[in-house]
């Protein structure tokens, strides 16, 4: 185990992790529902236009990833930084 770094590196890490998965979840729900939308209903997905499933389906299922992926990414951010819970 590495010895213990201060609590602001922990939260640095925390929001900077944070920041970055909100970044995701807007570009997919805000750029590929809205702003591209037009551009990728030229592809489609199955059966419906891609703009389209994003706008309807597709964030909420990033949206849902991303919560998976935080909650992965946190235990070991935890374990790293020696304040897990076991």
């Amino acid at each position: 185990m590495r010895s213990h770094p201060s609590s602001s590196a922990y939260w640095k890490a925390n929001i900077r992790l944070v920041l970055v998965l909100l970044a995701i979840w807007f570009a997919v729900s805000y750029g590929a529902g809205i702003l591209f939308a037009d551009w990728l209903d030229q592809f489609r997905f199955f059966g419906f236009k891609l703009g389209f499933w994003f706008a309807q389906q597709g964030s909420i299922y990033v949206f849902i990833g991303l919560i998976f992926y935080y909650a992965w990414r946190m235990n070991r951010l935890d374990r790293e930084y020696d304040v897990h819970e076991d």
